[in-house]
């Protein structure tokens, strides 16, 4: 089992969905945000850009912050369908466009983490299908204009009222739709451990 108090744990990200789960998880830690530049090569495929992405965020973390037993988090999400990736929207014309892309579909949430140790850094993803109902104008027009889904990729955040009412089906991890697929989390951080201390 997992004891966050024996580590120096760092989650490399400002998002307070991810901060949630891991605290929900009973764990101890700091949040040190990463300021990556978050290169990304045309030629990525989407699980090579949210892992190679993840990685560049835990590389980015100040080698001073991390001593002999800091584990460094950091992740990132990607919501794609069949026209490619779909990212934060940039206002709300583009969350309206997101939205109307996933009403009625399928499509992947895929997040890549990064544990990163003083001298070891260990790699994974996880896919979660999820699949959407069909929204009505009205619907949309609804979430955006209360939820202000500017922060997401996708434009759409599972927890909310959106996925209550719209997700007909998930297939995989219902967490690493918001951000930190947590069970496979909890293996390969117990796995890293193991390994390497």
């Amino acid at each position: 089992m997992f004891d966050s108090s024996k580590f120096n744990l760092i989650l490399a990200s400002a998002s307070p969905r991810r901060k949630q789960l891991m605290t929900d998880m009973g764990w101890t830690f700091s949040v040190i945000p990463s300021h990556a530049e978050e290169d990304v090569l045309a030629q990525w495929s989407f699980t090579e850009t949210v892992e190679n992405l993840a990685r560049q965020k835990a590389e980015a973390i100040d080698g001073h912050c991390i001593t002999d037993n800091t584990i460094v988090i950091a992740a990132d999400t990607i919501v794609c369908d069949s026209s490619g990736v779909l990212g934060k929207p940039a206002d709300e014309a583009d969350a309206r466009r997101m939205l109307l892309s996933l009403s009625g579909q399928s499509h992947q949430v895929i997040t890549g983490v990064c544990l990163r140790s003083h001298n070891f850094y260990h790699v994974f993803s996880v896919s979660t299908e999820v699949t959407f109902d069909i929204l009505s104008e009205e619907e949309i027009t609804y979430y955006i204009n209360r939820f202000h889904p500017f922060d997401k990729a996708g434009s759409y955040g599972i927890q909310e009222w959106i996925g209550l009412i719209a997700v007909a089906s998930i297939n995989g991890s219902f967490y690493n739709v918001m951000g930190l697929p947590t069970h496979r989390l909890y293996v390969e951080l117990n796995n890293f451990i193991k390994e390497n201390f």
